[in-house]
């Protein structure tokens, strides 16, 4: 598939070529130049809406077809917990932790392990990438999972809170929104997402070796993106004449976003820092500009 084709598919516009010259080609030479040795992990953080998923599929092109590499991606959210286990931590840790999302809510060690046999497999292993069904919001049963071959020399991790850090405990006093004043007036489950971080989460984070952030202006955009998302998974499931029993309202997405807003501001402030290189966006989902972290490759 040209590049062409694959923009065309993905129903982008033509002048989607500027994008990805401008700002995915320089992410791929980055990526490429740190694989020349070993097969790496590239990490894609960003909000809901940013682009996460566009940008993977696009680096994955271009590294494929133009370096000649073997690249897996998954993504965070294939990791989601099945709904049964969140029900179970709902109950036995907190209620809120029944809502997919926050660290907490995944299996790290799943993600860490199918990263692992991705980056060793011999050249006729297949190996299971999980997959999850948010319009059932629990995870595809193990034997639909679609098979990788081979040995990955480039596995992209791409999601919401890849390579988050946690907080420190004094910013973990005062609740940032009405959910957490309503619903977590102890600090209860701030805290426990924040031990996840510190906790299962740090070995799935550390195995990144390269992070790229896509920067979204603020949580008003997030909200509004991630509202897009649904409207778009809602016509596919009417077209498909799917079961849509767990789409969301405009309530059920504001209370949705208000889980993700402490970690999402906390990544904004943080992992600039430490990120090979930052995107920032505009209100229209665009790219307005690149920062690296060290000098541009």
């Amino acid at each position: 598939m040209t590049l062409a084709q694959l923009i065309q598919q993905e129903r982008l516009p033509a002048d989607f070529t500027e994008t990805v010259d401008r700002y995915y080609r320089p992410v791929a030479d980055h990526v490429a130049s740190k694989c020349a040795r070993r097969p790496i992990v590239l990490g894609i953080n960003g909000g809901q809406g940013t682009g996460k998923s566009t940008m993977a599929l696009f680096l994955c092109h271009l590294l494929e077809s133009e370096r000649k590499l073997k690249v897996a991606v998954l993504s965070i959210d294939d990791l989601y917990l099945t709904r049964a286990a969140r029900i179970e931590l709902a109950e036995t840790v907190h209620p809120l932790l029944v809502t997919r999302g926050v660290p907490g809510t995944h299996d790290p060690k799943l993600g860490l392990k199918v990263i692992e046999q991705l980056m060793s497999a011999t050249p006729t292993q297949k190996i299971p990438l999980p997959r999850f069904n948010k319009a059932v919001d629990d995870r595809v049963p193990e034997n639909q999972w679609p098979l990788f071959e081979g040995k990955a020399d480039v596995v992209i991790l791409e999601g919401w809170c890849v390579g988050a850090t946690p907080q420190p405990e004094a910013e973990l006093t005062q609740p940032v929104n009405a959910l957490e004043g309503d619903e977590d007036a102890d600090g209860a489950w701030r805290r426990y997402v924040n031990e996840q971080l510190a906790g299962p989460y740090r070995p799935l984070f550390e195995c990144i070796d390269a992070l790229i952030v896509l920067k979204a202006p603020g949580m008003e955009c997030i909200r509004e993106w991630r509202g897009e998302q649904e409207a778009k998974l809602r016509a596919k499931l009417e077209a498909s004449a799917e079961d849509m029993g767990q789409l969301m309202d405009d309530a059920a997405i504001d209370r949705f976003i208000a889980h993700y807003q402490r970690l999402t501001q906390h990544q904004w402030q943080q992992l600039p820092k430490t990120a090979d290189a930052v995107l920032d966006l505009a209100v229209d989902h665009s790219i307005t500009r690149i920062s690296w972290r060290e000098a541009e490759p």
